[in-house]
């Protein structure tokens, strides 16, 4: 049988690059930091990362870059003390040749799962039964178990459907789906569904503020940019999500912890991938304040982070209680 990913915390980690230099086209990959961000996460709660997602930037890397990064990673986590920790692969591609050639190589790598991205390159034109077709066609030879990955932001809009994830369930390889969009009902229909082994087919959100009210309705956790930055406050969140029954002293807590979670999340939905960068130099240390790839590259503008004061205060004050 397949291994399905474990529930809780998952970070969809950015790719971090070395300092630009005038004499190169791109700033190369810094995979010392990768491991050293991705080692804090490992002892401060998180359950597994996503690299080469949308926050990873796959789209900037070339091939090459993807592999020795996944590689890099997992043998950094080995000798750190975490053998075996989880590791999902995004697959950002529509190919389905390609996409067969991402997962080949993220096995190689080491990573347990693919994020496979929705084909939705040609948009409402992508119906429905020609997506479960595509994913079908990538899960029947892919080398490592596949997650159904919606995030209609960056797919012109295409939405996968409470009905298609119930046929992709019941598919040997495919063992989850990521749901990067605000549709909770959509969350509630597929983490219910009496037809869906939930055991083996595990449902997550992408945003950390929806949390509570998700997991709570049996989604397995979130895949969470925040979570980059405050892991301990997320993952405590999810913890006392988790719990049943919940007595009112938890319950109390959950909604202090959600409260938190959810207005840091708006710092996030605003920057992006730079304001998650930027957290993380400034909050942990690493990685550098320059962005991502063109046209990615940037810091926040001057006082930006500043006028988080309140909200990242909070949060703070919370993670370093924990």
């Amino acid at each position: 049988m397949v291994s399905s990913p474990p529930t809780g915390v998952f970070v969809p980690v950015p790719t971090f690059f070395k300092p630009a230099t005038p004499s190169t086209l791109q700033p190369a990959i810094d995979v010392e930091t990768q491991i050293s961000h991705s080692v804090h996460l490992a002892k401060n709660g998180i359950r597994g990362l996503v690299l080469l997602g949308s926050t990873g930037e796959a789209i900037h890397l070339s091939r090459s870059e993807r592999f020795d990064l996944v590689s890099g990673v997992r043998k950094g986590l080995d000798a750190a003390g975490f053998p075996d920790y989880p590791i999902m692969g995004g697959v950002l591609i529509n190919s389905v040749d390609e996409a067969l050639e991402w997962l080949e190589d993220f096995k190689k790598a080491g990573a347990q799962w693919g994020l496979v991205l929705a084909p939705g390159y040609f948009g409402a034109a992508a119906n429905q039964e020609n997506v479960i077709e595509w994913y079908k066609a990538v899960a029947d030879n892919s080398p490592i178990p596949i997650l159904v990955y919606n995030y209609p932001g960056v797919s012109n809009n295409l939405l996968v459907t409470p009905e298609s994830y119930n046929i992709l369930a019941q598919h040997p390889n495919i063992v989850g789906c990521k749901m990067s969009h605000g549709n909770v009902s959509y969350h509630v229909q597929v983490s219910l569904d009496p037809e869906i082994d939930h055991e083996k087919f595990k449902v997550f959100s992408g945003f950390g503020q929806q949390l509570a009210p998700i997991v709570f309705f049996g989604a397995a956790g979130v895949i969470d940019g925040l979570a980059a930055i405050y892991p301990k406050t997320v993952s405590r969140l999810l913890t006392l999500a988790e719990k049943r029954p919940i007595e009112p002293s938890v319950h109390e807590e959950i909604k202090t912890l959600q409260y938190a979670v959810s207005t840091a999340e708006e710092f996030v939905g605003k920057w992006g991938i730079v304001g998650i960068k930027e957290g993380i130099q400034r909050v942990l240390g690493l990685g550098t304040l320059e962005g991502g790839r063109l046209p990615l590259k940037g810091k926040l503008p001057e006082g930006e982070w500043e006028k988080w004061d309140k909200t990242i205060s909070r949060i703070q004050k919370i993670e370093a209680s924990l």
